[in-house]
């Protein structure tokens, strides 16, 4: 299964402080491991929102809002796409990354094309 491994913002990734080399190191390691494991398929950092942009559509009206968004903690930092057997081995790599100091990860497993049966139209 694949599955997206979501960081989430926060006031520091927001305010565009980079991680610490000290951090950025250790995460160099931990994405090592993954891509010689095979799981690591994809993996980004996000700018802070006020460097994005969001389009709201309401019937046939496009609106474009503008970075920054208040709610920091609906925002995402970053992510990886790993490709793992199930969401139980999701959770043990995750656990070995080198965050602390509260730092929240969510896991969603991707949706595949068998998911959507015979509606699904290639």
């Amino acid at each position: 299964m694949r599955c997206m491994v979501i960081v989430k913002a926060d006031k520091v990734s927001e305010a565009g402080v980079m991680p610490s080399h000290k951090l950025l190191e250790e995460m160099g390691k931990f994405n090592e491991e993954l891509a010689k494991a095979g799981v690591l398929l994809a993996m980004e950092g996000l700018q802070p929102s006020s460097k994005g942009k969001r389009v709201k559509f309401s019937g046939t009206n496009r609106t474009v809002i503008d970075g920054p968004f208040t709610e920091t903690k609906e925002l995402i930092g970053g992510f990886w796409l790993w490709q793992v057997r199930s969401m139980d081995e999701a959770i043990e790599w995750l656990r070995r990354a080198p965050f602390d100091g509260g730092t929240e990860i969510e896991i969603r497993q991707v949706f595949e094309t068998e998911d959507f049966g015979a509606d699904f139209t290639p």
